[in-house]
């Protein structure tokens, strides 16, 4: 059904006529890359030089035009962007290569701006947030409803271009132009409202671009969930649900309500946000005790019991507070910092000396590298540097770059050609290994009262004494003990004694050999000897989120471990993508980065905000969060039972309902909704592909095999001009293509859209 279930002028039929020479595009998925694809319609459009004809049809199954499904206005309540809202946006701005007309500034609101203006114009306490708020996912909805509401009003303001919105799930897409059809591509749909009733609707049309976002596969087609369906189908009464969104469809009172034992297969942020429906959803409450800790309290409308696992065991880490660091606060301005060892000049060398190949992935040509052998070692010396570089200050940082160059060097043009991860990650952070023992060994003379102040200050250093002194203290123990110490420089025994009385009150240990970085530590926090008793890893797990939450409330350019968390797997992201996309990994270690590197990566560095994981702490603290399955956890049966079963830990938790708390990888040939199978079946796409260059199987993730301007590629090799993709669906070829679009920083979701319209018009214009 066109135009249905959207309110105001989104409502209206925009009755212009339409032409033999006007283009029809279809744009199929109406969430947030929608919104930004009409933003830029909407601005390009005034601007073009002369007539623009043009019919825009936009189908969407769920009718939340502009959000779509998974970012709609009708998510829970309990769930959380993780990205504060000044850090939100919804159109193209000053930061964009080379946008184009940009709409007014009033136009371009970040989703703060877009809550303070709501909140002024109807005092509604929902929107009523701070810029650093961390907001409900539900108010990033409503802004992109009422974006895409907006772009729409300024194109059905052209005279000669009409918007058709329709409520219906696109199932198929023909080509009708050999059966001397009059549109090259006719666009089927099934109306939501009409459904049951089989009715259909065909639209033929120019283009179409595909921005169909999330969708979940048939579960049969994967071995781990066809497991998970076989065992629930051996015990009577048991449910599987293969996909948690909608939550408040999928997970109703009915089907995990009380007395139900709940199995939550995930711990990223889809199982956290299973997690706080079925607890805070239901009524359930956090209140902060007199001595601080959050506290639930059940309303009785919860679950008997949610037992979580994962691979892993473990929750993604709390997402730190971003501190501005000092030299970004006297220029007024966060620096971006670049990396050292990880750089897109380091790629191009390792390519050069070590890539195998040249291989031909698709329609490009990659002379491809290792994951582990090459870019690992690289990750981990950045985040030593970095580490280091926040603990002890900028002056001992620069002195670490100095004294690696020589191993950098050796990396690139030697040692990554032969040595194992082991042995180069080894050799990259031995001289900087070296540099921090001489450093702990001055700190911890002085602290424990082994010399004097003063003569630990005239000794000739490379870095100033006093400087890595002084941002050791602030960064571990504090204002109120840096006071102490200062005023007992001149005596070594009182200082030492000042110390020994002294505690971290961000959960650091008081002297610098307890604060050396690990790698293995920050990927597994909790040792295996706590892995060994249900009882021992929740313990273990409780320890490790208190420390967490505090670390990332510390914030980044302040805690050292949040620091170089985030800024190597968040600010060097696009050195990775560089690494990575197009087949720039061999077909072994793609599938190795994809199935394993890749949940580390968003484990470190895109968990939730830490009030989120202070919620699921509490939880879990409650006892009505059962965590106790542990690492490798497995679904089984157990006689007519279906349980979760800890290899590690020995808990076995019976459970009544079994969630995928997971969002899968896209693969159009398994996706439960009809499209892309359909596309795959007609041959209007293919798969791509990284072939294995050792007679190995090759390497097929799932998403579709697209040129660089996002034009779909047929299993013949030749290019279709006329259908376009953007989002999850090009995942594989590329990576991380999701995210809210954030303001003033060229973002890579816009930059997508802004590549596809040039080839739009430019084909416009052409016809």
């Amino acid at each position: 059904m066109s135009e249905s279930g959207v309110p105001g002028e989104l409502g209206e039929v925009a009755g212009k006529r339409t032409g033999p020479a006007r283009t029809r595009i279809a744009i199929v998925g109406g969430g947030p890359y929608c919104t930004y694809a009409m933003e830029r319609l909407a601005a390009s459009v005034a601007s073009r030089a002369g007539s623009v004809e043009l019919d825009i049809h936009v189908f969407d199954r769920t009718g939340h035009f502009g959000a779509g499904g998974v970012h709609s206005d009708t998510q829970a309540p309990t769930s959380f962007l993780n990205r504060i809202a000044k850090e939100v946006s919804f159109a193209a701005d000053e930061s964009l290569e080379d946008a184009g007309p940009l709409l007014p500034e009033e136009l371009r609101p970040s989703l703060y701006d877009w809550c303070r203006r709501k909140f002024d114009e109807t005092g509604d306490p929902r929107f009523d947030i701070d810029p650093d708020s961390w907001p409900k996912r539900y108010l990033h909805g409503l802004a992109l409803r009422d974006s895409f509401s907006e772009y729409v009003r300024i194109l059905r303001s052209h005279p000669s271009v009409t918007v058709t919105l329709h409520h219906s799930e696109v199932t198929d897409i023909e080509d009708l132009t050999e059966k001397g059809a009059a549109g090259p591509l006719v666009v089927t749909s099934a109306p939501v409202a009409d459904a049951q009733n089989g009715a259909q609707e065909r639209t033929p049309v120019d283009q179409v671009l595909l921005l169909t976002g999330h969708s979940y596969n048939e579960p049969t087609r994967s071995e781990r969930t066809r497991r998970w369906v076989e065992a629930a189908a051996r015990v009577p009464g048991a449910t599987f649900v293969p996909s948690a969104y909608p939550l408040r469809e999928r997970l109703t009172p009915e089907n995990t309500g009380p007395g139900q034992v709940v199995g939550c297969a995930g711990t990223m942020l889809t199982g956290i946000d299973v997690v706080l429906h079925l607890t805070e959803g239901r009524g359930g409450v956090f209140r902060r005790a007199e001595t601080g800790e959050l506290r639930y309290v059940p309303s009785g409308r919860e679950p008997r019991s949610i037992v979580v696992f994962s691979e892993s065991g473990l929750f993604a880490f709390a997402r730190p507070y971003q501190r501005a660091s000092s030299g970004a606060k006297k220029n007024g301005a966060k620096k971006k910092r670049t990396g050292i060892f990880l750089t897109v000049e380091s790629v191009d060398r390792l390519r050069e000396n070590f890539g195998g190949g040249p291989v031909e992935v698709g329609r490009t040509v990659s002379r491809q590298i290792d994951y582990e052998r090459h870019l690992f070692p690289l990750i981990v010396a950045e985040m030593w540097l970095l580490y280091y570089e926040t603990l002890f200050g900028a002056d001992f940082g620069a002195h670490l770059v100095d004294v690696t160059t020589a191993a950098r060097q050796d990396f690139l043009d030697r040692t990554a050609g032969t040595a194992s991860t082991e042995e180069s990650v080894r050799k990259l952070t031995v001289p900087m290994e070296r540099a921090v023992a001489e450093a702990v060994d001055a700190l911890e003379s002085l602290l424990l009262g082994r010399s004097s102040y003063t003569a630990l200050r005239a000794e000739a250093r490379p870095w100033c004494f006093d400087t890595l002194l002084w941002r050791y203290v602030d960064v571990v123990l504090g204002e109120s003990a840096r006071n102490r110490l200062e005023a007992a420089l001149g005596d070594p025994a009182e200082l030492a004694s000042i110390v020994a009385g002294l505690e971290s009150p961000s959960r650091h240990a008081v002297l610098p050999s307890g604060n050396l970085f690990s790698w293995e530590r920050t990927l597994d926090p909790i040792a295996p000897s706590d892995q060994t008793s249900p009882e021992q890893y929740r313990k273990a797990m409780i320890e490790f989120m208190t420390t967490d939450h505090v670390w990332a409330r510390q914030g980044t350019s302040v805690n050292p471990a949040k620091t170089a968390a985030d800024g190597v797997w968040r600010g060097l992201r696009p050195v990775v993508v560089y690494a990575v996309n197009y087949g720039g990994l061999h077909a072994d270690a793609h599938r190795t980065f994809l199935g394993s590197w890749l949940r580390q990566h968003n484990r470190l560095a895109y968990g939730p905000v830490p009030e989120v994981m202070e919620r699921i702490q509490a939880l879990v603290e409650h006892g009505i969060l059962d965590v106790s399955a542990g690492p490798r956890a497995q679904v089984e049966t157990d006689g007519d039972t279906l349980v979760v079963r800890g290899p590690r830990t020995g808990a076995v938790r019976p459970i009544d309902v079994l969630v995928d708390g997971r969002v899968p990888s896209f693969d159009a040939s398994a996706d439960i909704a009809p499209l892309y199978p359909n596309l795959l079946r007609r041959g209007l796409v293919r798969l791509w592909r990284n072939p294995h260059t050792g007679g190995g199987e090759d390497f097929v993730p799932g998403g579709l095999d697209l040129t660089e301007d996002f034009r779909v590629i047929r299993p013949d090799g030749s290019v279709d001009d006329r259908i376009s993709v953007l989002g999850p669906a090009i995942e594989g070829q590329r990576f991380f293509q999701g995210g809210a679009m954030k303001p003033h920083a060229n973002h890579h979701a816009m930059r997508n859209i802004l590549c596809w319209l040039r080839t739009f018009w430019k084909q416009t214009t052409a016809s």
